[in-house]
Order: C-alpha cells, then sequence, then structure tokens
C-alpha cells in the first residue's frame, strides 16, 4: 500500500526516503553527463578567476611573442652544423692496416682504450663504404667513409644517413656522416601510439592528441625562440606552461567546472614550483650551464639567463604530471559527491585526501626514476670513478638534477591537498541556497545540509 499511495508528509528530522539519487537528478537538466553542473552562482565565481588569467596569458603571448628564431652564423659543433640525408651504396671490408698505412704500429700495450683500440685498427678489419648525397645541392655527390672495427656504428648497403657539411673544409672532407636516419621507425611508432589513443581513448583520445599538438606548437614557435630572443625565461615559462594547461586540460576534458579546479589546482602547484625553483637555485648557486650543449647556448646567445633557462625547465617539466594529479584528485572528488550528495567539504576532502596518498607515493616515484633514467650514464661514470654519495651529489651536474627532480616532487604533493580542498569547496558550496540552486521534486524532503562530512543517507 506504501507504494502505491503518495508519501506522508515528513516528520521533523527524519532521514530521506525513497531513492535520493531521482529528487536530486531531476532538478539539473545535464544529470546524465559525467558531471554534473554546478550552480549559476559558482560558474560565475570560478569565471571571474579564470577569465582574467586567461586573458593575461594571452596577452603575455601577444607581447613576448618571438616571430621566429633569431638567425646566427654556423659554429659547425655539435647540432649546429649543416646536414643533408644520405644512402650507403656500397660497403667493401679490407683489412685496416691497406686503408691506413701512414698509421704507427701498435707498441702491444692492450691495457689502455687508447692501445685496445690501435691493437684492433692495425690487425682488424676496418669497412670502406660509399656514401650518396640525396638531398641538398650536392645531390648526387659521393664520398667514402672508413669505419674501424670497433665504431659503435657499423654502416651497412642500403642504410639512410645523416651527413654534416663543412663547406670550408678541403672538397674531399667537406662530408661526413654523423648519425643513422631514423625517421621512418619514429614515425611508425608515432602512427601506432596516435593510433592506440584515438582507438582506446576515441573522441576523448583524439582531444588528447591535438591538445599534444598544440603543445609542441607552443613549445616551438613561441617558448624556444622568445628565451633565444632574450625574454625572460621564467616568465616565459610561465605564460608557456599556462597556455598549455589552459589548451590541455579544456580540450581534453570540456568546458566545465571540474576542467577549472582542475586549472586552479595546476596553476597554484607552478607558482609554488616557480617560487622554490627561484629560491633554491639561487641558493645552490647553480648556473645551468653543466655540458656542451649548455655551453654551446650560453656561446651563441649570451644574453641567455642560463639558470633563469632552468628554472624554465623545472616549470614546464612538471606541467605534465601536474595536469595528471589536479586532473584526478578533482574526478575523485566530484564522483565522491555524486555518490553522496549529503557528504560536506570536509567529508569530501578527508576521503578525497585518501585517494590523493596513493597518488602521491606512485607519482614521486614515477618521476624520481624518470629523472635517475636520464641520468644513468652519468651516475655510472660517478660510480666507475668510485666517488662517495656526497661527492656526487654536491656536483653541479648531479645537484641539478636533484633540485629539479625535489622541487617537482613538493610541487606534485602541494598540488593534491591544494585540488582536493578547492574541488571539495566547490561541490559542497554549491548544494547551498543561491542563483543556481534547485527545488526538491514536488513530495520529497529538502536535503539537509550536512557539515562535516557525517551527512548519512538511508535507503527505504
Amino acid at each position: 500500500m506504501t507504494t502505491t499511495s503518495p508519501p506522508p508528509p515528513p516528520p521533523p528530522q527524519p532521514p530521506l526516503s525513497g531513492p535520493p539519487p531521482e529528487g536530486h537528478g531531476h532538478g539539473h537538466s545535464h544529470s546524465h553527463g559525467p558531471a554534473a553542473p554546478v550552480s549559476q552562482h559558482l560558474r560565475k565565481v570560478i569565471a571571474a578567476v579564470l577569465i582574467p588569467f586567461a586573458t593575461a596569458v594571452v596577452v603575455g603571448l601577444v607581447v613576448l611573442w618571438p616571430g621566429g628564431t633569431p638567425s646566427h652564423e654556423r659554429t659547425g659543433v655539435g647540432f649546429d652544423r649543416q646536414t643533408q640525408s644520405a644512402k650507403v651504396t656500397k660497403v667493401q671490408e679490407l683489412p685496416c692496416k691497406d686503408l691506413s698505412p701512414s698509421q704507427p704500429q701498435p707498441n702491444g700495450d692492450t691495457s689502455t682504450p687508447e692501445g685496445q683500440s690501435a691493437q684492433s685498427s692495425a690487425t682488424g678489419t676496418c669497412k670502406k663504404a660509399l656514401i650518396e648525397v640525396t638531398s641538398g645541392e650536392d645531390e648526387g655527390r659521393t664520398f667514402t667513409e672508413i669505419i674501424q672495427p670497433d665504431s659503435p656504428r657499423q654502416l651497412r648497403k642500403g642504410q639512410e644517413v645523416v651527413v654534416a657539411y663543412e663547406p670550408k673544409a678541403p672538397e674531399g672532407l667537406q662530408y661526413s656522416v654523423t648519425d643513422v636516419n631514423r625517421k621512418m621507425p619514429m614515425a611508425l611508432l608515432a602512427g601506432i601510439f596516435a593510433l592506440a589513443v584515438a582507438v582506446v581513448g576515441r573522441l576523448r583520445g583524439v582531444m588528447a592528441l591535438v591538445a599534444l599538438a598544440v603543445s609542441f606548437l607552443i613549445l616551438t614557435f613561441f617558448i624556444l625562440p622568445a628565451i633565444l630572443q632574450g625574454s625572460n625565461p621564467l616568465v616565459v615559462a610561465v605564460i608557456g606552461a599556462s597556455a598549455i594547461m589552459l589548451v590541455a586540460l579544456y580540450l581534453c576534458h570540456g568546458l566545465t567546472a571540474r576542467t577549472s579546479v582542475a586549472v586552479l589546482g595546476t596553476l597554484i602547484s607552478l607558482l609554488l614550483i616557480g617560487l622554490l625553483g627561484s629560491l633554491f637555485i639561487g641558493w645552490a648557486a647553480l648556473t645551468g650551464n653543466t655540458d656542451d650543449n649548455t655551453g654551446l647556448i650560453h656561446g651563441l646567445y649570451p644574453s641567455i639567463d642560463m639558470s633563469g633557462l632552468l628554472l624554465a625547465g623545472v616549470i614546464i617539466g612538471s606541467l605534465g604530471v601536474l595536469d595528471d594529479v589536479t586532473v584526478t584528485q578533482t574526478s575523485a572528488v566530484w564522483e565522491l559527491h555524486q555518490a553522496n550528495p549529503n557528504m560536506g567539504w570536509r567529508g569530501l576532502y578527508r576521503a578525497g585526501i585518501r585517494i590523493g596518498r596513493d597518488h602521491i607515493a606512485s607519482v614521486v616515484n614515477t618521476l624520481v626514476l624518470a629523472y635517475a633514467g636520464a641520468a644513468l650514464p652519468l651516475l655510472l661514470l660517478f660510480s666507475i670513478a668510485q666517488s662517495s654519495v656526497g661527492t656526487v651529489a654536491n656536483s653541479e651536474l648531479v645537484a641539478e638534477e636533484i633540485v629539479r627532480t625535489l622541487i617537482g616532487s613538493i610541487g606534485l604533493v602541494a598540488s593534491v591537498p591544494v585540488t582536493t580542498a578547492l574541488a571539495a569547496l566547490v561541490v559542497s558550496a554549491d548544494r547551498s541556497t543561491g542563483p543556481g540552486a534547485r527545488a526538491p521534486v514536488s513530495g520529497t524532503p529538502a536535503p539537509r545540509s550536512s557539515r562535516g562530512g557525517k551527512g548519512r543517507r538511508r535507503k527505504a
């Protein structure tokens, strides 16, 4: 009888009766979507924060837009040299002593790498490769390349290679093989990656690929040229990273309040990383000029602040992981609110932070291992030298990576409570009265605000 007759008037303080999600869901036209819409009032508050921020980012892009990479005279060192495509047309094996008759004979001492190389060159079999240039003004021109038996790169017939061109060298020495052409396998791998993302992620995956392309364009056409033109690397990195963040998050996750909260959490964490980076990079006297590549950059563009460039790298490197953390935490809080709309902001925060602790443990470990993997050859050199841990950590080359890792990790750890608190405040405040509050369905008692996360629902 109770299932067919209208429900009686509610007692003064009873638990909610009937299926509670229906009374809440009918008041929202988009309750079936991935995120329930928040009130009009909260949307205005979020827009009041994000619109000026997005405007400032656009203004920064316009003011600092470089208009192209500044030109310079090529040095012929490292990557700063002219290169062309070429192909190995013939490979012939010959005794090394016949190819280099003027080479002095080894003394038989093979205890050093130099002695081993000399012995191998004198008694081993070398390769004489005929290389044909396949691009540029000298297309069709051929030259020979001698490959020693202990060379790490052994050429074969038909292989695509990259050759360096030095116009001031004698005609027979203008071209030399510098690397293997890897464009085809890398393009195939990129295609497999894009296909996997699109098939599994569907529309969301396609949007992620578009966001990835936009991020690459901002990095290539704004961040790098602007730094080379002498703009402050920290300012350029903050503006560029903010533009990437806005495009990537909204393009992948939609123009919703949930995404906006993730954007705010990411922004606060990036500001913290920037402040900590400025403090500790200066305090530790890190110059950012620690290898041949940074030395070449400083030599070509002396006006670049190399320590600022180091800080810019920390900010940009932390952005990708920050996006993952903030979006995950925001989604977790939203889903907790959907499961129990009566849960107050303290309850949402406590439940969300428990999820965040697991996320922190995995993400920090991932970040540290990623940096350690990138610096593995360097760590091997220190291990070979039998240096103490303190000596290794104090060297600028390693200290730079340690500071980079720790600052990024602190920003990641801080992003969890910050984003969780913001999300909990937004979704819990949406239940209060305001311009966007919805009236309950007729015959269903209005939900009471339960603060502190003690709200409870009881099934009928």
